[in-house]
């Protein structure tokens, strides 16, 4: 995946392959050591997220782990069986 700087990735709408939305990238989380991406944060989530059993942060964000995401467009594309 081509590097991005993060402010690409702010406010751009987490979509499942399936085209289910997930909500909106709020931050992103990274081990400090290494600069490895672990979890992007999510705000305005949606219902369908809400099902989902993903960590959750002390403010009910969701995380989706970074390892999930395919692509990086219009939107930020993850795969829903790496979220389950």
């Amino acid at each position: 995946m081509d590097k991005k700087p993060f402010r690409v990735l702010l406010n751009k709408q987490v979509v499942t392959k399936e085209g289910r939305k997930l909500g909106i990238v709020k931050d992103i989380t990274f081990e400090t050591r290494t600069g490895e991406l672990i979890h992007i944060v999510l705000r305005d989530l949606t219902t369908y997220t809400s099902n989902l059993s993903l960590e959750r942060t002390k403010d009910k964000e969701a995380l989706v782990p970074y390892n999930s995401v395919i692509a990086v467009g219009d939107f930020i594309v993850v795969s829903e069986e790496d979220l389950l």
